[in-house]
């Protein structure tokens, strides 16, 4: 009697985000320089800036809008 072959499916590969590189759309964080995470909205980015500002109010918190390529500081 033969075995059945298992195939194990291969899942797809992920969209890999790098932190050098700035995001193509939405919205990120960047804490002192560094791009950390990516939202769909302005106020999920703003939200999440202003948590971190007042948990480290040493570090420099800035929301990049990547349609604008803008940078703004969150104070």
């Amino acid at each position: 009697m033969k075995k059945p072959l298992l195939s194990i499916e291969e899942p797809e590969p992920k969209k890999a985000v790098r932190a050098d590189r700035p995001p193509t759309e939405g919205f990120a964080t960047i804490v002192d320089g560094h791009f950390k995470s990516q939202f769909d909205t302005v106020e999920a980015a703003e939200a999440s800036g202003r948590k971190l500002k007042t948990a480290y109010p040493m570090l420099q918190v800035q929301i990049y809008d990547a349609a604008m390529k803008v940078r703004t500081l969150v104070s």
